[in-house]
């Protein structure tokens, strides 16, 4: 089979880190050695392997030789809500079949309001009560919409259409009203999208590993995300991603009471589902007394063999990488009726 990989590459050396906005602008963007490793482990398994990139690079690779089947991680790039949409779309329109979420469960997931609406429409999983505030919010609606938010605590802020922590630092965490307005007015000028302030759930970061379809949707498992030295409003930021091995612990199989795996399972596999996810996906929780709160969904999660959130987890219930990426190809397979060869 000749298989194409679709994805966005992280540039090299010191433009990794953009000057052109904010730094972390590239930071859902694959390594050289990412792709590789996936490339290895499909060649591994008998397939034909080309790079295929994304942009008008990828267009005209498909076009002129258009591949058995697209393993789909790319990101895009901007700003746009369905910058993740726009590669399958276009797939989909050439009529090729492609691994992963289609392009309305990809714009879907990556706004994170739209996400949250959606997952929250049978009222069995809770989310955080909270608000995307668009561009150029005065300051008169701005408290009048996050003052009772603020009373309950703290409020996290974040871009509402970026993923891999884009945007979520440490300062993100407002304790008052003037605190969230100037972190809400920096984000603003940095990001150029609306901003979602929501309460910020004190207890646990969890993670839950998925994949296939229908009746056959597998739990890998989950895994809780521990800071190294204990704190109560600890936030999985970027600045704790790019310094993990230093800064938290990763639980995995996570240590929870098997009433809160339950619950926990449950409302992953309905987010999975009102979501309209492929093949698979990592869904994100906060745990708060035992309650799980949706935060969001990942389903083009990164596949790093080393540090993506999905690997380790995997690695945890004794995943390889090699496994991994072989229980999402068969799933996509079998969801498309195609038969490894």
């Amino acid at each position: 089979m000749r298989v194409g990989i679709a994805f966005d590459l992280l540039p090299a050396g010191p433009s990794r880190h953009s000057t052109d906005g904010p730094d972390d602008a590239y930071e859902e963007f694959d390594k050289p050695e990412t792709v590789e490793a996936l490339a290895d482990v499909l060649r591994g398994r008998g397939h034909e392997i080309s790079l295929l990139g994304n942009g008008r690079e990828f267009i005209r690779s498909v076009l002129d030789s258009p591949p058995d089947l697209v393993w789909n991680m790319a990101e895009g790039s901007g700003i746009g809500r369905c910058r993740e949409a726009r590669l399958p779309a276009f797939l989909e329109m050439l009529g090729i079949p492609y691994t992963g979420s289609d392009p309305l469960t990809l714009a879907a997931s990556l706004d994170k309001d739209v996400a949250k609406q959606l997952v929250a429409t049978r009222g069995d999983v809770p989310i955080p009560d909270g608000h995307a505030l668009p561009l150029g919010c005065d300051d008169t609606t701005f408290e009048t919409l996050i003052t009772p938010l603020i009373a309950r605590g703290c409020v996290l802020l974040k871009p509402t259409f970026e993923g891999s922590s884009k945007g979520i630092r440490s300062r993100c965490l407002a304790m008052t009203l003037d605190e969230a307005w100037a972190t809400y007015k920096e984000l603003s000028q940095a990001y150029l999208q609306p901003i979602l302030i929501e309460e910020f759930i004190v207890g646990e970061e969890v993670t839950v590993g998925l994949v296939g379809n229908g009746a056959g949707l597998e739990a890998i498992g989950a895994m809780r995300i521990v800071p190294k030295q204990a704190d109560p409003l600890f936030v999985y930021s970027i600045e704790v991603k790019r310094d993990w091995a230093l800064r938290v612990d990763y639980e995995t199989p996570a240590k929870l009471s098997p009433h809160v795996m339950a619950r926990l399972l449950h409302a992953a596999d309905a987010c999975y589902e009102r979501l309209g996810c492929r093949d698979l996906a990592r869904i994100d929780f906060r745990v708060r007394d035992g309650i799980p709160y949706f935060i969001e969904a990942n389903p083009l999660p990164g596949l790093a063999p080393v540090t993506s959130d999905l690997v380790i987890l995997a690695a945890g219930y004794g995943l390889s990488h090699a496994d991994l990426i072989g229980r999402i190809f068969s799933a996509a397979l079998g969801r498309l009726g195609m038969v490894e060869r």
